[in-house]
Protein backbone atom coordinates (compact mmCIF):
# COMPACT_ATOMS: atom_id res chain seq x y z
CA UNK A 1 0.00 0.00 0.00
CA UNK A 2 1.30 3.44 -0.91
CA UNK A 3 1.15 6.11 1.75
CA UNK A 4 2.80 9.48 1.28
CA UNK A 5 4.67 8.05 -1.73
CA UNK A 6 6.18 5.36 0.47
CA UNK A 7 5.45 1.63 0.61
CA UNK A 8 3.63 0.78 3.83
CA UNK A 9 4.40 -2.86 4.57
CA UNK A 10 3.30 -3.33 8.18
CA UNK A 11 2.29 -1.67 11.41
CA UNK A 12 3.37 -2.31 14.98
CA UNK A 13 4.48 0.22 17.53
CA UNK A 14 5.39 2.22 14.43
CA UNK A 15 4.53 2.02 10.75
CA UNK A 16 7.22 0.37 8.63
CA UNK A 17 7.95 1.77 5.17
CA UNK A 18 10.18 1.02 2.22
CA UNK A 19 11.49 4.27 0.82
CA UNK A 20 11.39 4.40 -3.01
CA UNK A 21 14.95 5.71 -3.20
CA UNK A 22 16.21 2.78 -1.10
CA UNK A 23 14.18 0.02 -2.75
CA UNK A 24 17.02 -0.83 -5.14
CA UNK A 25 19.27 -1.68 -2.18
CA UNK A 26 17.77 -5.17 -2.31
CA UNK A 27 16.02 -7.14 0.37
CA UNK A 28 15.19 -10.42 2.07
CA UNK A 29 11.90 -12.05 3.06
CA UNK A 30 12.58 -15.04 5.30
CA UNK A 31 10.55 -17.38 7.47
CA UNK A 32 9.32 -20.89 7.95
CA UNK A 33 6.66 -22.42 5.72
CA UNK A 34 3.19 -21.01 6.39
CA UNK A 35 4.30 -17.91 8.27
CA UNK A 36 3.21 -15.36 5.65
CA UNK A 37 6.11 -14.84 3.23
CA UNK A 38 3.85 -15.01 0.18
CA UNK A 39 1.50 -12.35 1.54
CA UNK A 40 4.46 -10.05 2.27
CA UNK A 41 5.74 -10.59 -1.24
CA UNK A 42 2.33 -9.70 -2.73
CA UNK A 43 1.94 -6.58 -0.62
CA UNK A 44 5.33 -5.32 -1.74
CA UNK A 45 4.77 -6.26 -5.41
CA UNK A 46 1.39 -4.46 -5.48
CA UNK A 47 2.88 -1.37 -3.91
CA UNK A 48 5.74 -1.26 -6.39
CA UNK A 49 3.22 -1.56 -9.23
CA UNK A 50 1.16 1.33 -7.79
CA UNK A 51 4.38 3.34 -7.57
CA UNK A 52 4.98 2.80 -11.30
CA UNK A 53 7.69 0.18 -10.89
CA UNK A 54 7.45 -3.04 -12.97
CA UNK A 55 7.86 -6.25 -11.01
CA UNK A 56 9.06 -9.74 -11.85
CA UNK A 57 8.24 -12.54 -9.46
CA UNK A 58 8.57 -16.31 -9.61
CA UNK A 59 5.35 -18.14 -8.81
CA UNK A 60 6.50 -21.52 -7.54
CA UNK A 61 3.21 -22.66 -6.00
CA UNK A 62 0.84 -21.01 -8.47
CA UNK A 63 -0.83 -18.84 -5.81
CA UNK A 64 0.41 -15.42 -6.95
CA UNK A 65 -1.75 -15.25 -10.06
CA UNK A 66 -4.59 -13.78 -7.99
CA UNK A 67 -2.90 -10.39 -8.42
CA UNK A 68 -4.91 -10.06 -11.63
CA UNK A 69 -8.25 -9.72 -9.83
CA UNK A 70 -9.58 -7.76 -6.87
CA UNK A 71 -9.50 -9.32 -3.43
CA UNK A 72 -12.41 -10.13 -1.17
CA UNK A 73 -12.76 -7.39 1.45
CA UNK A 74 -14.59 -9.69 3.86
CA UNK A 75 -11.52 -11.87 4.05
CA UNK A 76 -9.22 -9.05 5.18
CA UNK A 77 -11.74 -6.76 6.93
CA UNK A 78 -10.69 -7.73 10.47
CA UNK A 79 -6.99 -7.25 9.75
CA UNK A 80 -7.61 -3.82 8.23
CA UNK A 81 -9.55 -2.82 11.31
CA UNK A 82 -6.78 -4.15 13.57
CA UNK A 83 -4.26 -2.06 11.65
CA UNK A 84 -6.40 1.03 11.99
CA UNK A 85 -6.86 1.48 8.24
CA UNK A 86 -10.20 2.79 7.00
CA UNK A 87 -11.96 0.65 4.39
CA UNK A 88 -12.19 3.59 1.97
CA UNK A 89 -8.41 3.94 2.13
CA UNK A 90 -7.87 0.31 1.23
CA UNK A 91 -9.79 -0.48 -1.98
CA UNK A 92 -9.80 -4.01 -3.35
CA UNK A 93 -8.38 -4.07 -6.90
CA UNK A 94 -6.67 -6.15 -9.50
CA UNK A 95 -3.31 -5.29 -11.02
CA UNK A 96 -1.86 -5.26 -14.53
CA UNK A 97 -0.38 -8.73 -14.85
CA UNK A 98 1.52 -10.58 -17.55
CA UNK A 99 1.96 -14.31 -17.30
CA UNK A 100 5.11 -16.09 -18.48
CA UNK A 101 6.14 -19.73 -18.60
CA UNK A 102 9.17 -21.55 -20.01
CA UNK A 103 6.87 -24.26 -21.32
CA UNK A 104 4.29 -21.86 -22.73
CA UNK A 105 1.53 -23.51 -20.69
CA UNK A 106 0.86 -20.86 -18.06
CA UNK A 107 1.74 -17.76 -20.05
CA UNK A 108 3.88 -16.36 -22.84
CA UNK A 109 6.84 -18.66 -23.63
CA UNK A 110 10.19 -17.56 -22.23
CA UNK A 111 13.22 -18.46 -24.32
CA UNK A 112 16.91 -17.67 -24.30
CA UNK A 113 19.64 -18.57 -26.76
CA UNK A 114 22.50 -20.87 -25.83
CA UNK A 115 24.93 -18.03 -26.56
CA UNK A 116 23.08 -15.76 -24.12
CA UNK A 117 23.27 -18.39 -21.40
CA UNK A 118 27.05 -18.68 -21.76
CA UNK A 119 29.44 -21.49 -20.97
CA UNK A 120 29.66 -21.00 -17.19
CA UNK A 121 25.94 -21.13 -16.41
CA UNK A 122 25.35 -23.88 -18.95
CA UNK A 123 28.15 -25.96 -17.43
CA UNK A 124 26.43 -25.65 -14.04
CA UNK A 125 23.14 -26.63 -15.60
CA UNK A 126 24.75 -29.69 -17.22
CA UNK A 127 26.67 -30.67 -14.08
CA UNK A 128 30.03 -30.69 -15.87
CA UNK A 129 33.42 -31.22 -14.29
CA UNK A 130 36.13 -28.57 -14.45
CA UNK A 131 37.79 -30.28 -17.43
CA UNK A 132 34.47 -30.66 -19.27
CA UNK A 133 33.66 -27.02 -18.54
CA UNK A 134 36.96 -26.08 -20.18
CA UNK A 135 36.01 -28.05 -23.29
CA UNK A 136 32.60 -26.36 -23.37
CA UNK A 137 34.34 -22.97 -23.17
CA UNK A 138 36.43 -23.92 -26.20
CA UNK A 139 33.26 -24.87 -28.08
CA UNK A 140 31.75 -21.45 -27.33
CA UNK A 141 34.98 -19.66 -28.29
CA UNK A 142 35.28 -21.47 -31.62
CA UNK A 143 31.65 -20.67 -32.44
CA UNK A 144 32.20 -17.04 -31.52
CA UNK A 145 35.37 -16.74 -33.62
CA UNK A 146 33.63 -18.25 -36.62
CA UNK A 147 30.52 -16.13 -36.16
CA UNK A 148 28.26 -19.16 -35.82
CA UNK A 149 25.24 -18.52 -33.64
CA UNK A 150 24.44 -20.98 -30.86
CA UNK A 151 20.67 -20.59 -30.52
CA UNK A 152 19.24 -23.93 -29.41
CA UNK A 153 20.53 -27.23 -28.11
CA UNK A 154 20.89 -28.82 -31.53
CA UNK A 155 23.28 -25.97 -32.42
CA UNK A 156 25.38 -26.76 -29.38
CA UNK A 157 25.38 -30.48 -30.05
CA UNK A 158 26.45 -29.89 -33.65
CA UNK A 159 29.17 -27.51 -32.46
CA UNK A 160 30.54 -30.02 -29.93
CA UNK A 161 30.69 -32.66 -32.68
CA UNK A 162 32.41 -30.22 -35.04
CA UNK A 163 35.08 -29.21 -32.52
CA UNK A 164 35.70 -32.87 -31.65
CA UNK A 165 36.09 -33.83 -35.30
CA UNK A 166 38.50 -30.94 -35.95
CA UNK A 167 40.31 -31.14 -32.61
CA UNK A 168 43.72 -31.79 -34.20
CA UNK A 169 43.66 -28.60 -36.26
CA UNK A 170 42.22 -26.56 -33.36
CA UNK A 171 44.73 -27.84 -30.79
CA UNK A 172 47.42 -25.15 -31.13
CA UNK A 173 45.00 -22.21 -30.95
CA UNK A 174 42.38 -23.40 -28.48
CA UNK A 175 43.78 -26.36 -26.56
CA UNK A 176 43.01 -30.03 -26.33
CA UNK A 177 39.48 -31.37 -26.79
CA UNK A 178 39.25 -34.97 -25.64
CA UNK A 179 36.64 -37.28 -27.06
CA UNK A 180 35.77 -38.42 -23.53
CA UNK A 181 34.88 -34.87 -22.38
CA UNK A 182 32.98 -34.15 -25.59
CA UNK A 183 31.04 -37.39 -25.14
CA UNK A 184 30.15 -36.45 -21.55
CA UNK A 185 28.87 -33.06 -22.74
CA UNK A 186 26.74 -34.69 -25.43
CA UNK A 187 25.20 -37.08 -22.90
CA UNK A 188 24.43 -34.20 -20.53
CA UNK A 189 22.78 -32.28 -23.37
CA UNK A 190 20.55 -35.25 -24.11
CA UNK A 191 19.50 -35.36 -20.46
CA UNK A 192 18.77 -31.63 -20.53
CA UNK A 193 16.59 -32.11 -23.61
CA UNK A 194 14.67 -34.85 -21.82
CA UNK A 195 14.11 -32.44 -18.90
CA UNK A 196 12.49 -29.90 -21.25
CA UNK A 197 15.55 -27.71 -21.76
CA UNK A 198 15.01 -27.74 -25.51
CA UNK A 199 11.84 -25.68 -24.93
CA UNK A 200 13.76 -22.96 -23.10
CA UNK A 201 16.57 -22.55 -25.63
CA UNK A 202 15.49 -21.00 -28.91
CA UNK A 203 14.01 -17.97 -30.61
CA UNK A 204 12.35 -15.55 -30.39
CA UNK A 205 14.28 -14.97 -27.19
CA UNK A 206 12.89 -12.77 -24.47
CA UNK A 207 13.27 -9.01 -24.78
CA UNK A 208 13.73 -7.82 -21.22
CA UNK A 209 12.15 -4.47 -22.06
CA UNK A 210 8.84 -6.34 -22.28
CA UNK A 211 9.14 -6.88 -18.53
CA UNK A 212 9.45 -3.16 -17.93
CA UNK A 213 6.07 -1.93 -19.17
CA UNK A 214 3.25 0.16 -17.69
CA UNK A 215 -0.52 0.16 -18.04
CA UNK A 216 -2.60 3.19 -19.06
CA UNK A 217 -2.76 4.30 -15.40
CA UNK A 218 1.02 4.39 -15.09
CA UNK A 219 1.16 1.27 -12.92
CA UNK A 220 4.03 -1.09 -13.48
CA UNK A 221 3.17 -4.54 -14.85
CA UNK A 222 3.55 -7.45 -12.45
CA UNK A 223 5.26 -10.14 -14.51
CA UNK A 224 4.38 -13.50 -12.97
CA UNK A 225 6.73 -16.27 -14.00
CA UNK A 226 4.69 -19.46 -13.70
CA UNK A 227 7.19 -22.12 -12.66
CA UNK A 228 5.17 -24.82 -10.91
CA UNK A 229 6.46 -27.28 -13.53
CA UNK A 230 9.90 -25.72 -13.92
CA UNK A 231 10.41 -25.94 -10.17
CA UNK A 232 10.38 -29.73 -10.50
CA UNK A 233 13.72 -29.26 -12.27
CA UNK A 234 15.45 -27.19 -9.56
CA UNK A 235 18.72 -26.88 -11.48
CA UNK A 236 16.99 -25.49 -14.56
CA UNK A 237 14.91 -23.14 -12.40
CA UNK A 238 17.88 -21.75 -10.50
CA UNK A 239 20.07 -21.45 -13.61
CA UNK A 240 17.32 -19.54 -15.39
CA UNK A 241 17.07 -17.10 -12.48
CA UNK A 242 20.83 -16.54 -12.36
CA UNK A 243 20.90 -16.02 -16.13
CA UNK A 244 18.10 -13.49 -15.84
CA UNK A 245 19.99 -11.51 -13.24
CA UNK A 246 23.14 -11.53 -15.37
CA UNK A 247 21.20 -10.46 -18.49
CA UNK A 248 19.68 -7.50 -16.66
CA UNK A 249 23.08 -6.42 -15.49
CA UNK A 250 24.51 -6.65 -19.01
CA UNK A 251 21.64 -4.93 -20.83
CA UNK A 252 20.50 -2.11 -18.57
CA UNK A 253 22.35 1.22 -18.55
CA UNK A 254 23.83 2.83 -15.45
CA UNK A 255 21.40 5.17 -13.70
CA UNK A 256 23.12 5.66 -10.35
CA UNK A 257 20.65 6.05 -7.49
CA UNK A 258 17.24 6.73 -9.04
CA UNK A 259 14.26 8.11 -7.15
CA UNK A 260 12.62 4.72 -7.53
CA UNK A 261 13.71 1.40 -9.09
CA UNK A 262 13.28 0.69 -12.78
CA UNK A 263 12.48 -2.93 -11.97
CA UNK A 264 12.15 -5.11 -8.88
CA UNK A 265 12.80 -8.85 -8.84
CA UNK A 266 11.53 -11.33 -6.31
CA UNK A 267 13.38 -14.66 -6.32
CA UNK A 268 11.42 -17.33 -4.46
CA UNK A 269 13.14 -20.46 -3.09
CA UNK A 270 16.39 -18.51 -3.20
CA UNK A 271 18.42 -21.33 -1.68
CA UNK A 272 18.20 -23.14 -5.01
CA UNK A 273 20.19 -20.38 -6.67
CA UNK A 274 23.27 -21.25 -4.66
CA UNK A 275 23.00 -24.98 -4.01
CA UNK A 276 26.03 -26.76 -5.49
CA UNK A 277 27.04 -23.58 -7.32
CA UNK A 278 30.81 -23.43 -7.97
CA UNK A 279 32.77 -20.74 -6.18
CA UNK A 280 33.38 -18.77 -9.38
CA UNK A 281 29.65 -18.60 -10.07
CA UNK A 282 28.83 -17.47 -6.52
CA UNK A 283 31.48 -14.77 -6.83
CA UNK A 284 29.94 -13.63 -10.10
CA UNK A 285 26.46 -13.46 -8.57
CA UNK A 286 27.84 -11.54 -5.62
CA UNK A 287 29.36 -8.96 -7.97
CA UNK A 288 26.13 -8.65 -9.95
CA UNK A 289 24.05 -8.13 -6.79
CA UNK A 290 26.49 -5.46 -5.62
CA UNK A 291 26.49 -3.58 -8.89
CA UNK A 292 23.01 -4.07 -10.32
CA UNK A 293 21.47 -1.54 -7.96
CA UNK A 294 23.26 1.14 -9.99
CA UNK A 295 21.19 -0.10 -12.95
CA UNK A 296 18.04 0.72 -10.98
CA UNK A 297 17.15 -2.91 -10.21
CA UNK A 298 16.13 -4.10 -6.76
CA UNK A 299 16.55 -7.80 -5.98
CA UNK A 300 14.54 -9.44 -3.18
CA UNK A 301 15.30 -13.00 -2.10
CA UNK A 302 12.64 -15.19 -0.48
CA UNK A 303 13.80 -18.19 1.54
CA UNK A 304 13.21 -19.98 4.82
CA UNK A 305 16.49 -19.10 6.49
CA UNK A 306 18.73 -16.07 6.03
CA UNK A 307 21.60 -18.55 6.10
CA UNK A 308 20.35 -19.92 2.75
CA UNK A 309 21.94 -16.84 1.19
CA UNK A 310 25.78 -16.64 1.04
CA UNK A 311 27.12 -14.08 3.51
CA UNK A 312 28.64 -11.71 0.91
CA UNK A 313 25.23 -11.45 -0.79
CA UNK A 314 23.28 -11.37 2.47
CA UNK A 315 25.33 -8.33 3.45
CA UNK A 316 23.90 -6.46 0.43
CA UNK A 317 20.28 -6.97 1.45
CA UNK A 318 19.30 -3.82 3.33
CA UNK A 319 15.51 -4.20 3.48
CA UNK A 320 14.50 -7.18 5.60
CA UNK A 321 11.32 -8.91 6.68
CA UNK A 322 11.81 -11.84 9.04
CA UNK A 323 8.79 -14.06 9.67
CA UNK A 324 8.70 -16.72 12.37
CA UNK A 325 11.28 -19.48 12.66
CA UNK A 326 10.93 -22.59 14.77
CA UNK A 327 13.61 -23.86 17.13
CA UNK A 328 13.14 -27.62 17.35
CA UNK A 329 16.80 -28.58 16.95
CA UNK A 330 20.14 -27.11 18.04
CA UNK A 331 20.87 -26.21 14.41
CA UNK A 332 17.59 -24.27 14.18
CA UNK A 333 18.35 -22.48 17.45
CA UNK A 334 21.69 -21.44 16.04
CA UNK A 335 20.03 -20.20 12.86
CA UNK A 336 17.56 -18.10 14.88
CA UNK A 337 20.40 -16.57 16.87
CA UNK A 338 22.22 -15.71 13.64
CA UNK A 339 19.06 -14.18 12.13
CA UNK A 340 18.46 -12.05 15.23
CA UNK A 341 22.00 -10.70 15.15
CA UNK A 342 21.48 -9.22 11.67
CA UNK A 343 19.01 -6.62 13.02
CA UNK A 344 19.64 -3.39 14.88
CA UNK A 345 18.51 -4.03 18.45
CA UNK A 346 15.19 -2.68 19.63
CA UNK A 347 15.29 -2.20 23.42
CA UNK A 348 11.58 -2.89 23.69
CA UNK A 349 11.89 -6.63 23.01
CA UNK A 350 14.34 -9.52 22.65
CA UNK A 351 14.81 -10.06 18.91
CA UNK A 352 15.85 -13.71 19.19
CA UNK A 353 12.91 -14.57 21.38
CA UNK A 354 10.50 -12.60 19.20
CA UNK A 355 11.42 -14.59 16.09
CA UNK A 356 10.06 -17.76 17.68
CA UNK A 357 6.92 -16.04 19.04
CA UNK A 358 5.71 -14.43 15.80
CA UNK A 359 2.31 -15.54 14.55
CA UNK A 360 1.22 -15.95 10.96
CA UNK A 361 1.21 -12.55 9.27
CA UNK A 362 3.60 -11.05 11.82
CA UNK A 363 7.24 -10.26 11.16
CA UNK A 364 10.31 -8.45 12.36
CA UNK A 365 10.90 -5.62 9.92
CA UNK A 366 13.87 -3.36 9.25
CA UNK A 367 14.13 -1.13 6.19
CA UNK A 368 16.75 1.41 5.19
CA UNK A 369 16.29 5.04 6.14
CA UNK A 370 16.85 7.99 3.80
CA UNK A 371 20.61 7.80 4.43
CA UNK A 372 20.83 4.09 3.68
CA UNK A 373 21.09 3.01 7.31
CA UNK A 374 19.08 0.05 8.69
CA UNK A 375 16.28 1.19 10.96
CA UNK A 376 15.84 -0.33 14.41
CA UNK A 377 13.94 -3.61 14.06
CA UNK A 378 10.19 -3.39 14.56
CA UNK A 379 7.71 -6.09 15.38
CA UNK A 380 4.84 -5.56 12.95
CA UNK A 381 1.68 -7.04 11.50
CA UNK A 382 1.97 -7.21 7.72
CA UNK A 383 -0.76 -5.59 5.65
CA UNK A 384 -2.98 -7.84 3.54
CA UNK A 385 -2.84 -7.60 -0.26
CA UNK A 386 -5.47 -5.61 -2.15
CA UNK A 387 -5.76 -8.25 -4.85
CA UNK A 388 -7.07 -11.79 -4.47
CA UNK A 389 -5.02 -14.10 -2.29
CA UNK A 390 -6.18 -17.17 -4.18
CA UNK A 391 -5.09 -18.75 -7.43
CA UNK A 392 -6.95 -18.45 -10.73
CA UNK A 393 -8.14 -21.23 -13.00
CA UNK A 394 -6.51 -22.14 -16.31
CA UNK A 395 -9.31 -20.55 -18.34
CA UNK A 396 -8.77 -17.16 -16.69
CA UNK A 397 -5.01 -17.44 -17.08
CA UNK A 398 -5.38 -18.30 -20.77
CA UNK A 399 -7.85 -15.47 -21.34
CA UNK A 400 -5.54 -12.94 -19.68
CA UNK A 401 -2.59 -14.14 -21.75
CA UNK A 402 -4.47 -13.99 -25.06
CA UNK A 403 -5.87 -10.53 -24.23
CA UNK A 404 -2.37 -9.21 -23.64
CA UNK A 405 -0.99 -6.98 -26.42
CA UNK A 406 2.19 -9.11 -26.41
CA UNK A 407 0.22 -12.19 -27.43
CA UNK A 408 1.66 -13.66 -30.61
CA UNK A 409 5.13 -12.17 -30.21
CA UNK A 410 6.60 -15.20 -28.45
CA UNK A 411 4.03 -17.92 -28.99
CA UNK A 412 5.51 -19.38 -32.19
CA UNK A 413 9.10 -20.63 -32.14
CA UNK A 414 11.32 -19.85 -35.13
CA UNK A 415 14.40 -21.69 -36.33
CA UNK A 416 16.78 -19.27 -38.02
CA UNK A 417 20.08 -20.26 -39.63
CA UNK A 418 22.65 -20.94 -36.95
CA UNK A 419 25.52 -23.30 -36.16
CA UNK A 420 23.48 -26.44 -36.81
CA UNK A 421 22.52 -25.41 -40.33
CA UNK A 422 26.00 -24.05 -41.14
CA UNK A 423 27.76 -27.19 -39.93
CA UNK A 424 25.27 -29.40 -41.75
CA UNK A 425 25.96 -27.35 -44.88
CA UNK A 426 29.71 -27.78 -44.44
CA UNK A 427 29.26 -31.50 -43.84
CA UNK A 428 27.01 -31.75 -46.90
CA UNK A 429 29.57 -29.96 -49.07
CA UNK A 430 32.34 -32.14 -47.68
CA UNK A 431 30.23 -35.23 -48.31
CA UNK A 432 29.54 -34.03 -51.84
CA UNK A 433 33.25 -33.45 -52.46
CA UNK A 434 34.06 -36.88 -51.05
CA UNK A 435 31.40 -38.40 -53.27
CA UNK A 436 32.84 -36.58 -56.29
CA UNK A 437 36.29 -37.90 -55.42
CA UNK A 438 34.89 -41.39 -54.99
CA UNK A 439 33.00 -41.08 -58.27
CA UNK A 440 36.18 -39.85 -60.02
CA UNK A 441 38.23 -42.67 -58.58
CA UNK A 442 35.52 -45.15 -59.53
CA UNK A 443 35.44 -43.70 -63.05
CA UNK A 444 39.22 -43.96 -63.29
CA UNK A 445 39.08 -47.50 -61.97
CA UNK A 446 36.34 -48.35 -64.46
CA UNK A 447 38.31 -46.75 -67.29
CA UNK A 448 41.45 -48.64 -66.28
CA UNK A 449 39.45 -51.86 -66.12
CA UNK A 450 37.98 -51.18 -69.53
CA UNK A 451 41.40 -50.39 -70.97
CA UNK A 452 42.80 -53.52 -69.38
CA UNK A 453 39.91 -55.51 -70.79
CA UNK A 454 40.44 -53.93 -74.18
CA UNK A 455 44.18 -54.69 -74.05
CA UNK A 456 43.41 -58.25 -73.05
CA UNK A 457 40.97 -58.57 -75.89
CA UNK A 458 43.52 -57.12 -78.33
CA UNK A 459 46.12 -59.50 -76.99
CA UNK A 460 43.72 -62.37 -77.36
CA UNK A 461 42.89 -61.30 -80.88
CA UNK A 462 46.60 -61.00 -81.66
CA UNK A 463 47.16 -64.39 -80.18
CA UNK A 464 44.31 -65.82 -82.19
CA UNK A 465 45.68 -64.17 -85.37
CA UNK A 466 49.12 -65.57 -84.66
CA UNK A 467 47.61 -68.97 -84.06
CA UNK A 468 45.66 -68.77 -87.26
CA UNK A 469 48.73 -67.63 -89.18
CA UNK A 470 50.74 -70.42 -87.63
CA UNK A 471 48.02 -72.87 -88.46
CA UNK A 472 47.85 -71.56 -92.01
CA UNK A 473 51.62 -71.77 -92.33
CA UNK A 474 51.51 -75.29 -91.02
CA UNK A 475 48.87 -76.19 -93.53
CA UNK A 476 50.89 -74.65 -96.31
CA UNK A 477 53.96 -76.48 -95.16
CA UNK A 478 52.03 -79.67 -94.88
CA UNK A 479 50.66 -79.22 -98.36
CA UNK A 480 54.08 -78.39 -99.66
CA UNK A 481 55.60 -81.34 -97.90
CA UNK A 482 52.86 -83.55 -99.20
CA UNK A 483 53.45 -82.42 -102.78
CA UNK A 484 57.19 -82.86 -102.46
CA UNK A 485 56.66 -86.31 -101.00
CA UNK A 486 54.48 -87.26 -103.85
CA UNK A 487 57.09 -86.04 -106.32
CA UNK A 488 59.82 -87.84 -104.43
CA UNK A 489 57.75 -90.95 -104.15
CA UNK A 490 56.94 -90.83 -107.84
CA UNK A 491 60.58 -90.27 -108.59
CA UNK A 492 61.60 -93.12 -106.39
CA UNK A 493 59.04 -95.31 -107.95
CA UNK A 494 60.27 -94.38 -111.40
CA UNK A 495 63.84 -94.93 -110.36
CA UNK A 496 62.93 -98.19 -108.80
CA UNK A 497 61.08 -99.32 -111.83
CA UNK A 498 63.92 -98.20 -114.05
CA UNK A 499 66.50 -99.95 -111.88
CA UNK A 500 64.38 -103.02 -111.87
CA UNK A 501 64.08 -102.98 -115.61
CA UNK A 502 67.82 -102.38 -115.96
CA UNK A 503 68.58 -105.23 -113.59
CA UNK A 504 66.17 -107.50 -115.44
CA UNK A 505 67.72 -106.56 -118.77
CA UNK A 506 71.18 -107.23 -117.35
CA UNK A 507 70.15 -110.66 -116.14
CA UNK A 508 68.60 -111.49 -119.49
CA UNK A 509 71.71 -110.36 -121.24
CA UNK A 510 73.83 -112.67 -119.13
CA UNK A 511 71.55 -115.54 -119.71
CA UNK A 512 71.62 -114.98 -123.42
CA UNK A 513 75.41 -114.97 -123.46
CA UNK A 514 75.52 -118.10 -121.56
Amino acid sequence: MLKDSRILVGKGAEETYILPGMANRHGLIAGATGTGKTVTLKVMAESFSDMGVPVFLADVKGDLAGCVKAGDFEVIEKRIAKLGIAAEDFPMKGYPVRFWDVYGEGGHPVRATVSDMGASLLARLLGLTEVQTGVLSIVFRVADDKGWLLIDLKDLRAMVAYVTEHSAELLNEYGNVSKQSAGAIQRALLQLEDAGGNMFFGEPDINLSDWMQYDDKGRGYINIFHCARLYRSPLLYSTFMLWLLAELFEELPEVGDPEKPKLVFFFDEAHLLFNDAPKALKTNVEQVVKLIRSKGVGVYFISQQPSDIPDPILAQLGNRVQHALRAYTPAEQKAIRAAAQTFRVNPDFDTEEAITELGTGEALVSFLDEKGRPNIVQRATILPPQSSMGAIDDERRKAETEADDLYGKYETAVDNESAYEIINGINAEAAEERQKELDAKEAEKQKAAEEKQKAAEEKQKEKERAAKEKEAEARKKKIKNSAAGKVASSAMNSIGREMGRSLFRGILSILKKG
